[in-house]
């Protein structure tokens, strides 16, 4: 089990908290039905998960707050989305680009112009990766429909690696967009192009796991998961066969609190090879961060 704070732990998904009043899950709200539709009013839209949402006492922007609790806790750099609509992510990168990389986050709905974004958005340099949201655009656009296709090409062009919401989601929304089996022809046509699991594919990890360990192109990361929550054969698959495949990612602030992740991440079972692969290695080398910090 390494020293965290001599790590220089990658997080590969962070938020910086923004001004705006209410809920940040506006663009749930079409995707809501009757009773569900107050779910994105108050806090979190899956708060039957996440209970304690971590908020900055501060009412900030909160960079200030998240970059403290990054240094308390030996994170060096956290992903974060710069595209935003308040524009926080994207200042917080400029400000502190040893600290902050982003995403693009993109609407396959919205064709070629989604291509474009990211196109721009990747060639400026405030980006290291493509992210989408399957069930979470409207309409829901599953992994392996020809709406992602044009993304999936010009991310596999460009080298771009792309963050993809498997799994389950928790806001009450449809969930077959993210079926982990749409994964396999994906990983196939695109050999080129490295995906990487966000919120850990379950309850479908079985699979995961079949999947991470057929296609090289294909990495796994822990977001939205409490580190006693780590699926087991996760676990057991980073300490045997794949220790290159799994990523850190936590999930804070937008659910879980740094602190509770740091305490329990000594429960998790990994082999001591495997920790700084975790926590940082696989990161550097998937994001391509190896070639931004010396």
């Amino acid at each position: 089990m390494p020293n965290f704070a001599n790590v220089g732990v990658i997080d590969t998904l962070m938020s910086v908290p923004g001004k705006m009043e209410g809920s940040g899950y506006s663009f749930l709200d079409g995707m809501m039905q009757g009773a569900h539709k107050k779910d994105t009013k108050e806090g979190h839209p899956a708060s039957y998960l996440f209970k304690k949402v971590p908020k900055s006492e501060k009412g900030e922007e909160g960079t200030q707050f998240v970059l403290g609790e990054m240094d308390k806790h030996g994170v060096e750099i956290g992903v974060i989305d710069a595209t935003d609509p308040e524009g926080v992510g994207a200042r917080a990168i400029r400000q502190y680009p040893d600290r902050f990389v982003g995403t693009v986050q993109l609407d396959p709905n919205k064709g070629m112009d989604a291509v474009a974004i990211l196109d721009s958005r990747a060639g400026s340099g405030e980006v290291v990766a493509a992210s989408v949201f399957p069930a979470f655009v409207n309409p829901q656009v599953p992994i392996n429909d020809k709406k992602m296709y044009p993304i999936y090409s010009k991310c596999s062009e460009l080298g771009v690696p792309i963050f993809l919401t498997t799994g389950v989601p928790g806001p009450r929304v449809p969930m077959m967009a993210q079926h982990v089996e749409l994964l396999d022809e994906v990983c196939w046509f695109f050999p080129d192009l490295k995906i990487i699991m966000r919120h850990g594919g379950d309850p479908w990890t079985e699979l995961a796991v079949k999947l991470l360990l057929k296609w090289p192109n294909l990495f796994y990361s822990t977001s939205a998961f409490a580190p006693k929550h780590y699926p087991k054969n996760i676990v057991e698959f980073a300490n045997k066969r794949g220790a290159d495949k799994v990523i850190y990612a936590g999930y804070f602030p937008i659910g879980l609190t740094l602190d509770r992740i740091f305490s329990e991440l000594p429960t998790v079972g990994f082999s001591e090879e495997v920790w700084p692969k975790f926590l940082r290695d696989n990161a550097m080398r998937v994001l391509g961060l190896d070639k931004m910090v010396s």
